[in-house]
């Protein structure tokens, strides 16, 4: 008997205890969260199978990831653990149901709580959109919210199975990646609620294997899924767009062909990509940003707020309040970025029980640093982004 014929039925079985779970918790919020689930991993599927060549595995992928992930946001809807498992979660609960209200008649447009939550210089504006788009459809409901965020986190491996494949050729490789990305604890923890975190991972997965399918010919789907991608990136997150920018620029900048036709379609794509994110408003939103967030006395400000208020912050006596401190502090900011946190630092539960998978990260690394190597040796020109 094959493992597939083992694992496939423990899939479904999951899937359709959670179901029943779901209901459990109030038929209304039950049906509505599954609703959600079956139109988003719904379509997710479609387009995966679509343009897979190993449509049994990315399906099971996909729904054993999605089960892994649905399992542990119900645990943490059941018993109440946003606070400690992931606390931005209460915030985007609460914008989001506020725009929906603004949007409904209920609260004044001018209310500052409505402003605050929508203005695009503030970080992670977008999710408050998101959760008020998901609550306009379904009604106020924060399990149906992680529950769409859940399957977009799910979604994240078959797309690391695609943007592998396009780079190594391998599907050892893209498999190991992308069973890597659906079951480590880490990303079924962010990616399970209602957090920002498991989107973005999305998103650079989605940009990075677009720009590989743009680097062999002009697709307009796949111009149009990156500059989607940027702007959701940018609404999320937006710091990370500056190195995600100059990523997809780079990489249809090096090892430009000689061929004339090569350097046109190149430059057509980054022009296509210019007028996009400009026709979104993204470009104005870069400037807002990077005038609010720019200035170093902020960001030390920021900085020394974090590491004195959070249980994981560290370097309250750091300065990069001038370019010298900035760039002192680099290393060591890189360091704790790379393997924090430190057996010896963990202090709180929530430290201490990413351990085993702190050890496996730190045994990881070595293949990664061979990984990186091989890339940079034979495969420059797909790995560069």
């Amino acid at each position: 008997m094959s493992s597939n014929s083992v694992i496939k039925p423990l899939i479904y079985t999951v899937l359709g205890v959670v179901a029943l779970a779901m209901f459990g918790v109030g038929f209304s919020d039950g049906a509505s969260a599954i609703l959600v689930v079956l139109i988003a991993s719904g379509t997710a599927l479609l387009l995966f199978r679509s343009f897979s060549d190993d449509k049994d595995f990315i399906t099971t992928l996909f729904l054993g990831a999605l089960a892994a992930r649905l399992v542990f946001g119900l645990f943490v809807h059941l018993y109440d653990l946003r606070h400690f498992f992931g606390g931005d979660a209460i915030g985007y609960n609460v914008n989001g149901s506020r725009i929906l209200d603004v949007w409904s008649g209920l609260v004044h447009p001018n209310d500052t709580a409505y402003l605050r939550s929508i203005h695009s210089g503030l970080p992670g504006w977008g999710m408050n959109y998101l959760v008020a788009i998901i609550y306009a459809a379904v009604g106020k409901n924060i399990l149906a919210a992680q529950s769409f965020c859940a399957v977009v986190g799910a979604a994240t491996a078959p797309m690391v199975y695609f943007c592998a494949q396009k780079i190594f050729a391998n599907r050892r490789v893209s498999k190991t990646a992308a069973l890597s990305i659906a079951f480590f604890p880490t990303f079924i923890i962010w990616s399970s609620q209602l957090l920002k975190d498991g989107l973005i991972i999305f998103l650079l997965v989605v940009a990075m294997t677009m720009v590989l399918q743009l680097q062999e010919k002009i697709s307009y789907p796949a111009l149009a899924a990156l500059v989607f991608s940027l702007f959701g990136i940018i609404s999320l997150r937006f710091y990370i767009f500056y190195m995600v920018a100059t990523a997809v620029a780079g990489s249809f900048i090096v090892g430009v062909s000689k061929k004339s036709t090569s350097i046109f379609r190149r430059a057509a794509v980054l022009l296509l990509i210019g007028f996009g994110l400009t026709y979104l408003g993204a470009m104005r939103e870069v400037g807002v940003t990077f005038e609010r967030y720019g200035d170093l006395d902020r960001l030390q400000n920021s900085r020394l707020d974090l590491a004195k208020s959070a249980e994981s912050g560290y370097g309250e006596d750091t300065d990069i309040s001038t370019a010298g401190g900035a760039i002192t502090a680099v290393p060591i900011g890189f360091l704790y970025l790379m393997l924090a946190p430190f057996p010896w630092q963990m202090t709180s539960l929530r430290q201490i029980i990413t351990l085993p998978e702190v050890l496996v990260w730190w045994a990881s690394i070595p293949l990664m640093i061979s990984g990186i190597w091989y890339s940079i040796r034979n495969r420059l020109k797909s790995a560069l982004p």
